[in-house]
């Protein structure tokens, strides 16, 4: 029985990190500082939202373990975490790509 809450905790843990990146300003964040660390004041300014949504989207993708962050001074940076969450973006991309080339199939039989 053990064996079977494990797995149940282990699924848990997996459906946090998908619900961390269910928000699309979150992906966008988490697409934006994937190359390099970047300010909450930078990255409030490529997702164009209010500071204090950010900041809550910001806390959430720390909190799954997706992003981390960095103090200097009074700024705070944010990086990627682990790398491997791009290449998650890879596989939802070409799924995304299925489905707009079949919707496309569709248009074109009207």
């Amino acid at each position: 029985m053990t064996c079977d809450k494990d797995i149940e905790k282990i699924y848990s843990l997996r459906a946090e990190i998908f619900k961390a990146l269910s928000h699309p300003i979150r992906l966008k964040i988490v697409e934006y500082v994937s190359k390099e660390e970047k300010s909450v004041g930078e990255i409030v300014k490529y997702v164009e939202a209010e500071a204090s949504g950010v900041s809550r989207h910001l806390a959430l993708l720390k909190k799954a373990g997706i992003l981390s962050d960095r103090k200097e001074g009074l700024n705070i940076y944010y990086r990627l975490e682990i790398s491997c969450v791009m290449d998650f973006f890879t596989c939802v991309n070409k799924v995304v790509r299925t489905k707009l080339k079949s919707n496309i199939d569709l248009i074109e039989k009207i």
